[in-house]
């Protein structure tokens, strides 16, 4: 499933490819790309899990951002 979120609250680009990458590593997500100037995130992930690996995302901005926060259009 691919979907796009709003993502506030990033310092930097390099703050965002930073986060980017950990995302990255969350089990159930093929890709991760964050527009830093857009403030967009769009996600690919398993479908099944949906929920649970939004809660590992979020908890992943949380710690590399801790004011940065990830909204469903």
């Amino acid at each position: 499933m691919k979907n796009t979120y709003k993502i506030t609250g990033i310092d930097c680009a390099n703050c965002a490819a930073e986060m980017e990458n950990a995302i990255r590593k969350v089990e159930g997500v093929q890709c991760a790309s964050i527009s830093f100037i857009a403030e967009r995130i769009t996600l690919e992930y398993d479908e099944q899990n949906k929920d649970e690996i939004i809660k590992k995302i979020k908890k992943v901005i949380k710690k590399e951002e801790p004011d940065a926060m990830l909204e469903e259009f």
